[in-house]
């Protein structure tokens, strides 16, 4: 105890001055320039890079306290500012809790703790592809924790038997462990609502594989019915979160192909059909996901017409009226063999986005809203890689941002000139530089600006409609795959893109790593981008089965990303 108490004596406390504030610092002789830093950087938001501390030698990562001889109340200034990250800064609102002190539940929520795999419970991979696929909804998560089922005696069915309930229930268990969760109880109610997924298997012991999509359909189907939640946040009614979030509309145009009809006076039949998801049809022509869509929005269907007074051949042409903020797709890969009495399945390679452009398959009308406000954001998107292309580009040179002309590198300073005097009276121009703290707040204004131009482009209506794509732009956020040659059989498999931590120091979202969570049943790995390039199909290996995108976030005024 004495050494540690001689120790604490020498710790000394001085005052750091930065723009007119004054801040008390304790200084540990022991420690190092880079400890001093990252305490300044604590109280004053700017970055140690960015600092620049008036002592009487350089204050370097690797220099002792030691050394400079520091006295008790000793001022010292600090020079420099916050780059465009470092601003705002937001304290914990709570202590700092170690990991050997957390609780299970507690580490699992950690950022960079491993999500939670599911158990196969013999051909299940179908479903524990689905619901971690269906996880990456954030939004669903928060409505399922405030969902309460029905009673009994008004539905006429058991509350543990209500697959809503249950899947709040699987997924309040899964945040709270990094271990696999078996999902037993939501597989008994599945079942029990769709006796398909109880069917014995043909070849052996046990249950059969089972298609996913029809899996991913069922359980949104029984969501739509089950979950409701605020239309708005002022509102008093309540509305589907499926209808809200994951269902879009359909403008249907049905005409008679022969003729005939038109001539006769059968006027087409309009329609609005709500839907939820694309199809992705894939014939000899299909090569990207784009084709496929495109297919699915024509169909051939017979009925009767009036006019010709027997069954004729329609064709009904869709297009989108309104995109939800979820968007699923799927690849329509297994068709019924009549002989094999089986699903088999289409091996074509089809490629598919991680960004998605959905707007050529609106209506007019739809169209007519997206296309200012996407081809805004894809401006202020290239402006804020330019913004941060210079920005690492001046860190690389060891620019510091300091307030101060640094007038040896004019490449990158922008150059002025300003009248003067000379000695015998005549005027010349002299050369003034602006510092990088004054381009980047030129940089930053704009940007600003551009983004307060974007929020105005979106139409009011649009705006109201949170729970809609207000861009025509969509990001991939989770794919279910399929190995194998038919749905009978295989395996199943879900990549679901990380989410990026919010940095406790600003409060705001970090940028996403483009790294993935490969879920396979029970193991859970991280893998990078390009094995989701690799799921375009082209043979038995895994390809893309389901598809879910996400609207991108659109830029706000105050120029947060949200």
């Amino acid at each position: 105890m004495a050494s540690i108490t001689a120790n604490k004596c020498l710790v000394q406390t001085v005052a750091v001055k930065h723009q007119g504030k004054k801040y008390d610092v304790e200084v540990d002789p022991e420690t190092t320039g880079e400890v001093f830093k990252l305490q300044l950087y604590s109280l004053t938001g700017v970055e140690p890079e960015r600092q620049k501390v008036l002592l009487k030698r350089t204050l370097k990562d690797d220099t002792p306290m030691s050394s400079f001889g520091l006295k008790p109340g000793q001022t010292i200034l600090m020079l420099g500012t916050p780059s465009a990250e470092g601003k705002d800064l937001v304290r914990p609102s709570e202590p700092v809790k170690f990991l050997e002190d957390m609780t299970e539940a507690e580490a699992a929520q950690q950022v960079g703790a491993i999500p939670a795999g599911l158990t196969n419970l013999g051909n299940t991979c179908y479903l524990n592809s689905t619901l971690q696929t269906l996880r990456a909804i954030p939004e669903l998560q928060d409505a399922l924790l405030r969902y309460e089922p029905a009673s009994a005696s008004s539905t006429g069915t058991l509350p543990q038997l209500d697959l809503t309930r249950q899947l709040r229930d699987t997924y309040k268990y899964m945040s709270e462990t990094q271990d696999a969760y078996v999902p037993q109880a939501f597989l008994a109610s599945l079942r029990n609502l769709y006796p398909q997924f109880a069917e014995r298997s043909r070849t052996g012991a046990g249950f059969a594989q089972q298609d996913a999509e029809e899996a991913w359909s069922q359980i949104i189907s029984q969501v739509r019915q089950k979950l409701r939640i605020k239309d708005s946040p002022d509102s008093a009614n309540d509305a589907s979160f499926v209808e809200k979030y994951m269902s879009g509309e359909f403008s249907s145009e049905l005409v008679c192909d022969e003729p005939a009809a038109g001539e006769g006076g059968e006027q087409p039949i309009i329609s609005k059909d709500a839907f939820l998801k694309l199809n992705c049809h894939i014939d000899a022509t299909t090569n990207h996901l784009r084709d496929g869509i495109v297919n699915g929005l024509k169909e051939q269907l017979e009925k009767r017409s009036e006019v010709l007074g027997r069954d004729a051949t329609y064709t009904k042409t869709s297009k989108i009226s309104r995109l939800p903020k979820y968007l699923t797709v799927h690849f329509v890969r297994f068709f019924w063999k009549r002989e094999t009495q089986k699903k088999a399945k289409i091996m074509r390679k089809v490629t598919f986005p991680h960004e998605l452009d959905v707007v050529e398959f609106c209506d007019e009308s739809l169209k007519k809203l997206l296309v200012p406000v996407r081809d805004k954001v894809r401006e202020v998107r290239k402006e804020e890689e330019d913004v941060e292309r210079a920005r690492k580009r001046r860190k690389r040179n060891g620019d510091n941002g300091d307030d101060v002309p640094e007038v040896s590198n004019p490449k990158k300073k922008n150059e002025k000139k300003e009248a003067g005097t000379s000695a015998d009276g005549d005027v010349e121009m002299t050369e003034t530089y602006k510092t990088d703290a004054e381009i980047d707040a030129e940089r930053a204004a704009q940007l600003l600006a551009m983004k307060k131009e974007l929020n105005a482009l979106v139409d009011p209506e649009l705006a109201k409609d949170d729970g809609a794509n207000q861009s025509g732009l969509y990001e991939l956020r989770g794919v279910v795959t399929h190995q194998g040659a038919s749905a009978d059989s295989g395996h199943y498999t879900a990549y679901v893109k990380k989410t990026a931590p919010i940095d406790p120091k600003t409060g705001k979202r970090k940028e996403e790593d483009g790294k993935w969570w490969w879920f396979n049943d029970d193991k859970v790995s991280e893998v990078t981008s390009d094995k989701i390039e690799a799921l375009a199909g082209g043979g038995e290996s895994h390809s893309a089965l389901v598809l879910l995108y996400k609207a991108i976030p659109l830029p706000s005024a105050e120029g947060i990303i949200e």
